[in-house]
Parts: C-alpha cells; sequence; structure tokens
C-alpha cells in the first residue's frame, strides 16, 4: 500500500549518455516491500510530469547502507534535532519488527 511523501526525495543517474533528475514531492507517494531476496522501494509521482522509480536492494547491500548510515550519522551530526526522534522511533520499529 503506498503511503505519501511528506517531505521530498530527489533522484539523480548518470548513464554515460543520459543524466536523469527528479523529485518527488507531497503530491507524490511511495512504497515499500519486504522479500526473501531483498527490499523493495519505489517512488511514484502522478499527473503530467509523471515519474516512476524503483530500487531492489538485497538484503547484504541494504544492511551495507544502514552501517554507512550509521557511520555518519556518528561522524556528521548534521541532523536537526527533530529529524534525530524521528529516525531514532523509525529504527526502532524496525529493530522491534527483525527482533519477533
Amino acid at each position: 500500500m503506498s503511503k505519501p511523501i511528506v517531505d521530498k526525495a530527489e533522484v539523480s543517474i548518470d548513464f554515460p549518455d543520459k543524466f536523469y533528475h527528479g523529485s518527488f514531492g507531497r503530491s507524490s507517494r511511495f512504497d515499500v516491500n519486504v522479500d526473501e531476496q531483498g527490499v523493495h522501494i519505489v517512488l511514484d509521482r502522478p499527473g503530467d510530469e509523471r515519474r516512476h522509480v524503483a530500487f531492489h536492494l538485497h538484503h547484504h547491500l541494504f544492511s551495507s547502507i544502514l552501517e554507512a548510515l550509521a557511520e555518519q550519522f556518528t561522524a556528521a551530526k548534521k541532523v536537526p534535532p527533530e529529524h534525530r526522534e524521528q529516525l531514532k522511533e523509525a529504527i526502532e520499529k524496525v529493530d522491534r519488527a527483525l527482533s519477533k
């Protein structure tokens, strides 16, 4: 079930012969699914300038990304306090879900 994007996402893809850049704002939606292979993330922007981006990250890669994020959060300390709480709550939910 897709959910509204409450903030903003920007996506860039740079191929040797083409460059794509798109944004997904409050009128856009996202969807996530998990299967035995990994995590699926979809961003959809409806309307005249329709955009659709889909990622499938295998569990090992997704784990590596989360570890790298943890290192960046520790080193950077650039996350505003209100977003820190949102991130902590979301990570705690993931931890509880994986512990079941």
